[in-house]
């Protein structure tokens, strides 16, 4: 394993979420701010969204390793299109109630009663739902209505939803969750990072597990991973990973933008039909500059008398030459078979002038 080669303590870019990793890129910072706000209206729903490996798991296993478990007592669920009633009793379960042959009525109810006894114990709760894009509408009303509960006119729940860029469209454009919508406090989406935040990402990394400089990364590798990942963070760590993989098979002290541009092809040739990663592109392979654009400008219908004129004199020298070709070819065979005589071989070169 590279690690071992490089000297290092443990794998930087592994795919596991790990909280000691965390990274504040500035659209992260972003997200705790709105979850650090959200905590502290004690209320509502805050909404989190983001594309796919753009990091939402380690920000709620960030948040998980701040919060303070005295005061704040979590429930996560990962949606996997989960119904509404299997949805109730996994957040009963998370209340230490026992769901099994509740009816629905008496499953609300224990749900309640469990959120009070969490409040008698001077705790709030917090429900932390990820993957909300697979939850269906129904699920999703049955969240709004937990969040009815109360106690002393405070909320007894408080709701985080995670989810892709399509649960975002989904809650802004469905009259059926217009109540919910009207609840959420607080909403962000998380971008990918920019150029310029890859170098320090990959750094801090590498110092968790204990990097000493080896291997060096040249400024146009981090261009290139970039590129190669558009900034996303998997991407980036699965990129990073093959990267210092290659690196320690071929011995590299040094990792520059020609190392990423082998492992990314590699990768691309592995897998032919993911799109994952773009096309790395470095100075020894800049596209080739784009043509301009043909001016379109208004013709008449049909071609014009010049163009007619220089069609039909070239179809008339076509024939002629098909002609000429003709009369060349019946001399030859005439020649072959005549042995060759003079007379013959005069003519065909007549021909031919």
């Amino acid at each position: 394993m590279y690690d071992d080669h490089y000297g290092l303590s443990g794998r930087p870019f592994a795919l596991t979420p790990d909280p000691k990793f965390w990274f504040d890129t500035a659209t992260h910072r972003k997200a705790m701010a709105y979850l650090g706000y959200g905590l502290s209206q004690g209320e509502g729903f805050i909404v989190i969204t983001g594309d796919v490996g753009a990091g939402k798991t380690t920000l709620v296993g960030h948040l998980m390793a701040t919060i303070d478990r005295e005061r704040l007592n979590v429930i996560k669920i990962v949606s996997t299109q989960i119904e509404a009633d299997d949805l109730l009793r996994l957040v009963a379960e998370g209340l230490d109630v026992d769901p099994h042959t509740m009816s629905k009525a008496q499953l609300l109810s224990a749900i309640e009663r469990g959120l009070h006894a969490v409040a008698r114990s001077g705790r709030r709760t917090l429900l932390i739902v990820d993957e909300a894009q697979a939850l269906p509408v129904s699920a999703l009303e049955e969240l709004r209505m937990l969040s009815n509960f109360q106690a002393g006119g405070h909320a007894l729940l408080q709701i985080f939803l995670l989810g892709q860029p399509e649960f975002r469209a989904r809650l802004n454009g469905s009259e059926r969750l217009e109540q919910l919508r009207q609840r959420v406090i607080a909403i962000h989406h998380l971008d990918p990072m920019g150029a310029e935040e890859v170098e320090p990402y990959m750094m801090h990394r590498l110092g968790v597990v204990g990097w000493r400089g080896q291997p060096r990364f040249t400024d146009d590798a981090f261009a290139a991973f970039h590129r190669a990942t558009a900034g996303v963070p998997r991407r980036l760590n699965q990129l990073a990973g093959r990267v210092m993989l290659f690196g320690a098979i071929e011995r590299l002290t040094v990792i520059d933008g020609r190392a990423v541009e082998l492992v990314v092809a590699d990768m691309t040739s592995d897998t032919p039909g993911d799109t994952a990663f773009a096309t790395v592109r470095t100075s020894r392979q800049q596209p080739a500059p784009a043509m301009p654009e043909p001016e379109l400008r208004s013709e008449p219908a049909g071609p014009s008398p010049s163009l007619d004129a220089r069609i039909a004199a070239l179809e008339a020298r076509v024939e002629d030459q098909d002609a000429a070709l003709r009369r060349v070819l019946t001399l030859l065979v005439d020649w072959v078979e005549s042995d060759g005589d003079r007379s013959s071989l005069a003519a065909l070169r007549g021909q031919a002038a």
